[in-house]
C-alpha cells in the first residue's frame, strides 16, 4: 500500500469472503511479506501506522521513483521554499532530502508515532500530529507539496476534497508532487504487513483526471512503475507518480 498517511504473501481474504492469489485484491496488490497474522478488525490509519512504525521505512524507504520525484523538486525550487510532505511518515527519505537541499518542511502525518520517529531522524524539518483532512497551511501557503500514497485510507469523496485542498495551498506556480496505487476501487479491505485495512483508490486515469479537473492543475509528466518491497515476501506492487504545477494569473 505504500505509503497512506500512511500505507501490503500470499492468498489474501477478501470481504466478501473469497480469495485473491498472487498478493492482490480487485488489482491492489498485498506486499509487506511473511504470513499475515489472522483475526483483528478492520485499523483506522492511525491505528495501522502506530503499529507499522519504522518497518514501513524499511520496507518502502527506498523506491526509486519517489527519490526521482523529489530529486526533480529539488531541482526546480530555490533554497528556502516551504514544502509540505503530506503523510510524512518516519521523515526518511522525503522530508530528510528536502531539508538537506535547505528548504523550510513541514511534515504532517496522522500517526504520533510516525511523527515521533521523523522528529528524531529529521530535526531540521517541522513535524504535526494532524489529519489532512483538518491540517491548516501557514498564511502564504507552500511552492510545493509532496503527497506520497497519504490518501489510500480515505474514501473517494475524501481523496478528491484533500486533493482539491492541497492545490489551493499551492502558491501560484506552485508543485505538487504525488503518488498513488492505481486500482478501481472503493472500499476494499486487505491485509497489509499483517494488519486489516480499508482502501480506495482512482485507476491512473481517473487520478489524471481528479488533477486536471478537480484540483486545476496542469501534470506536467506521469509515469507507471513497479516496486516490491525489500521485506521477506514481498510483493510487487504498481505505483503512478504525478508531477503537477498550479498555474499563474497571467496564465489564467
Amino acid at each position: 500500500m505504500s505509503g497512506t498517511d500512511e500505507e501490503r504473501g500470499g492468498a489474501v481474504e477478501r470481504r466478501d469472503g473469497g480469495e485473491e492469489q498472487g498478493g492482490g485484491v480487485d488489482g491492489v496488490p498485498v506486499a509487506g511479506g511473511g504470513v499475515p497474522e489472522g483475526g483483528g478488525g478492520v485499523l483506522g490509519a492511525a491505528e495501522l501506522f502506530d503499529g507499522v512504525g519504522i518497518d514501513y521505512e524499511r520496507a518502502f524507504g527506498r523506491l526509486p521513483a519517489q527519490l526521482a520525484a523529489v530529486e526533480w523538486l529539488n531541482e526546480r525550487l530555490s533554497p528556502g521554499s516551504r514544502v509540505l510532505d503530506a503523510g510524512s511518515g518516519t521523515g526518511r527519505p522525503v522530508a530528510a532530502l528536502l531539508d538537506a537541499a535547505g528548504h523550510a518542511v513541514t511534515g504532517v502525518d496522522v500517526s504520533g508515532t510516525m511523527v515521533e520517529l521523523a522528529r528524531a531522524q529529521v530535526p531540521g524539518a517541522r513535524f504535526v500530529q494532524a489529519d489532512l483532512r483538518e491540517h491548516v497551511p501557514p498564511a502564504g501557503g507552500y511552492d510545493a507539496v509532496c503527497a506520497f500514497f497519504p490518501l489510500l485510507m480515505m474514501e473517494r469523496k475524501e481523496q478528491i476534497a484533500v486533493l482539491r485542498r492541497m492545490a489551493s495551498w499551492l502558491v501560484p506556480g506552485g508543485l505538487l508532487v504525488s503518488a498513488t496505487v492505481p486500482a478501481d476501487i472503493e472500499g476494499i479491505e486487505i491485509t497489509w504487513m499483517g494488519r486489516r485495512a480499508r482502501v480506495s483508490s482512482f485507476s491512473a486515469e481517473a487520478y489524471l483526471g481528479v488533477l486536471r479537473e478537480e484540483c486545476g492543475l496542469e501534470v506536467l509528466h506521469h509515469e507507471l512503475s513497479v516496486f516490491r518491497p525489500e521485506v521477506p515476501g514481498g510483493e510487487p506492487e504498481e505505483h503512478l507518480f504525478c508531477y503537477a504545477r498550479r498555474g499563474t494569473a497571467a496564465e489564467a
